[in-house]
């Protein structure tokens, strides 16, 4: 890196945009990404959904026990 930079002709915000959603990639651990895929091919379904699913019984489970 430099020790300085010039942003004297810099613009502010140019890549800015309001209410953009960005998906965020998620890494998992290589067995449980085999598993999720294991199970995701039995239930002939994607393997986001399943996470989505595993991550919705997660949160009920947890509001249940609060």
């Amino acid at each position: 890196m430099k020790k300085e930079y010039d942003f004297s002709n810099a613009e502010r915000g140019k890549f800015f945009r309001e209410n953009i959603r960005i998906n965020l990639p998620i890494y998992l651990d290589p067995g449980n990404q085999e598993f999720i895929n294991t199970l995701a091919a039995r239930k002939k379904t994607d393997p986001s959904k399943v996470v989505n699913d595993l991550i919705k019984n997660n949160i009920r489970i947890i509001k249940f026990l609060d």
